[in-house]
């Protein structure tokens, strides 16, 4: 019997007003297409822990296209300030794809392991689940990176999950914050690891601990791999249009 494939979306979530909010469907679309699951509806959970389980956030999720289309079967995970589901665990494994909110990933961190969600979400990687997200959703997967959850100072954190052995750098291309800049001094000077750093739009697509591709729903973005001696470009494939309405 073929084990699972531990698969592993990390998206850089679209925040410039040049792309709008219709490429964040498209890789979430994506997300669903590497679960495989044939005609029936993808079950896809969405987790906004990172922004506090803003209802906001989950009602704009289940108003979604993606979410309303048939093409998903749409739950979701809120903690605050109980589960909205009796036995999480089960629920999770249930899923063919994880869908995580970006925000705070310090808070999101802090929250999953007080509610034992690390345990929870490898048993559902190594179950064959697609764990995907942006941001904080991207970042939590990996060994580190840099965000503004303490300030706008873009502090390195390595308090994440960690099982993708690289640093993540999201937002690369972001105007009003030097994120690029940021992270690669951060790598640099050793206060990350190497890894790899996403302009908005841009997803990598990991099977394993291996980066298999790096995709993006936004022309021209780019992906980079980094280490303390500089950058290397990634090639990035740029997906098509979804049929989806």
């Amino acid at each position: 019997m073929t084990p699972p494939r531990r698969q592993v979306l990390a998206v850089s979530g679209v925040l410039s007003p040049r792309a709008g909010t219709t490429p964040n469907r498209r890789l979430m679309e994506h997300a669903v297409q590497l679960a495989g699951v044939g005609d029936r509806p993808a079950r896809l959970c969405y987790l906004p822990t990172a922004v506090g389980d803003d209802h906001r956030a989950v009602e704009g999720f289940l108003a979604s296209g993606l979410a309303r289309s048939g093409a998903v079967e749409p739950s979701v995970l809120t903690l605050f300030t109980q589960p909205s589901v009796p036995d999480v665990r089960a629920h999770l494994l249930a899923q063919d794809v994880l869908w995580v909110e970006g925000g705070s990933v310090v808070n999101l961190m802090t929250v999953w392991r007080a509610h034992g969600l690390p345990a929870i979400l490898r048993e559902c990687w190594e179950a064959g689940v697609v764990l995907a997200g942006g941001s904080a959703g991207s970042l939590c997967w990996h060994l580190g990176g840099t965000t503004d959850s303490f300030g706008d100072g873009l502090d390195p954190f390595t308090g994440t999950l960690g099982w993708l052995p690289y640093s993540n750098g999201v937002h690369d291309d972001l105007e009003d914050q030097p994120r690029r800049e940021r992270y690669r001094t951060a790598v640099a000077t050793g206060e990350l690891p190497p890894g790899h750093a996403t302009e908005d739009g841009v997803g990598l697509h990991y099977v394993g601990t291996e980066l298999a591709e790096a995709v993006t729903v936004v022309p021209g973005a780019r992906a980079w791999r980094v280490d303390r001696h500089g950058e290397e470009p990634l090639g990035t494939r740029l997906l098509a249009d979804s049929t989806t309405t």
